[in-house]
């Protein structure tokens, strides 16, 4: 008798061979245990001001900042492939960031525009986005600062604001980015105040202060900045330590005890254990942010040759929801996507 991690077996070898389950592809594909589909996905997009504008991310290759028109162009194709959702951040023109945030809420703002558009061109296409402060602040923090301080509850009411905002744009979600203890309640509150019950909440329960979101910072230019006033010099004051694992299920079960719909682990491939730890503490769909370093890396490591691109990409895209993702946020999603397709 054999046991590990609870479970038991009889080793009965010759009579069971486990590869006889692994002859071919076949036999493979009917006994595999996980599967992916283009509906696993939602892609992360950057807009930008203008029209017919496309910037490239030269730390993200294949991945723009684009104007409304072509954001809403690529929305259109990535349905037509199967993917489902999308999850939408803006970059701030320097002029419209001050410390309160206050073009966050702005309903003429790029973000509510573009919501506005994604859902006229393309009405199934669930939109979820970003609720957090960092792209308006001018020091790039995810909340505003006091006394040298983020301000947890100062922060929260502008986060109210910025939220109901995305929903009166026609949202299906909004998804706090920000750490901010009570945040969802508020959201929560705030949204059924305003008369948006079925709009639901996303929350990046499991958010990390990890070096792995430098690409996405560039994308955005939203990393903490050198300032006239004291400000903290990272996020690790909101963002999770990356040492902790029980914090990671206690924040998981906090955000779902206040309204939230989904909860969010972000990062993905080097948090797995943390996937499957709030995967089984939680009864709400887990979503997982396979994160823009992580991206970075596999494109870098493609380009000199040292990796295939598209097993590793697909890989780890497994892993994700084999640890127990139910949503996958990630910028592979358009190529993992037609990679399915064939």
């Amino acid at each position: 008798m054999l046991e590990a991690n609870g479970y038991k077996t009889i080793q009965m070898f010759p009579l069971q061979r486990g590869r006889r389950l692994r002859v071919n592809e076949s036999i493979r594909s009917l006994v595999r245990e996980t599967t992916l589909s283009p509906s696993d996905f939602m892609f992360p997009m950057f807009l930008a001001e203008g029209e017919n504008v496309e910037v490239a991310i030269p730390s993200m290759p294949g991945i723009y900042r684009r104007s409304i028109d072509l954001t809403v162009k690529e929305v259109q194709e990535i349905y037509a492939l199967g993917i489902r959702a999308v999850n939408i951040y803006v970059k701030a023109a320097e002029s419209l960031k001050d410390n309160t945030g206050k073009e966050a809420w702005n309903p003429n703002g790029l973000m509510q525009r573009a919501i506005k558009a994604i859902k006229a061109a393309c009405p199934e296409m669930v939109v979820m986005p970003d609720v957090a402060l960092d792209p308006y602040s001018i020091y790039g923090h995810d909340g505003i600062i006091e006394n040298g301080a983020i301000a947890n509850d100062t922060t929260n009411d502008a986060l109210v604001k910025m939220a109901v905002s995305h929903a009166q744009a026609g949202a299906d979600f909004v998804a706090p980015s920000d750490m901010m203890d009570g945040r969802v309640l508020r959201l929560r509150q705030g949204l059924d105040a305003a008369g948006f019950h079925q709009v639901g909440i996303m929350s990046y329960s499991a958010k990390y202060a990890s070096a792995f979101y430098g690409p996405f910072r560039d994308a955005l230019d939203s990393a903490p900045r050198e300032a006239d006033v004291v400000v903290p010099k990272d996020k690790k004051t909101y963002q999770m330590d990356y040492a902790n694992r029980i914090e990671a299920i206690k924040e998981a079960l906090w955000d779902v005890e206040e309204g939230a719909d989904m909860v969010m682990v972000k990062p993905g491939i080097a948090y797995l254990d943390i996937v499957r730890e709030v995967k089984n503490a939680v009864h709400v769909p887990v979503t997982v942010f396979h994160v823009s370093g992580e991206y970075a890396m596999i494109k870098a490591a493609a380009e000199r040759g040292w990796l295939d691109h598209d097993k590793i990409m697909m890989e780890q895209l497994m892993c994700i929801k084999r640890a127990g993702a139910s949503l996958i946020s990630t910028y592979f999603a358009k190529e993992a996507a037609i990679l399915l397709n064939k």
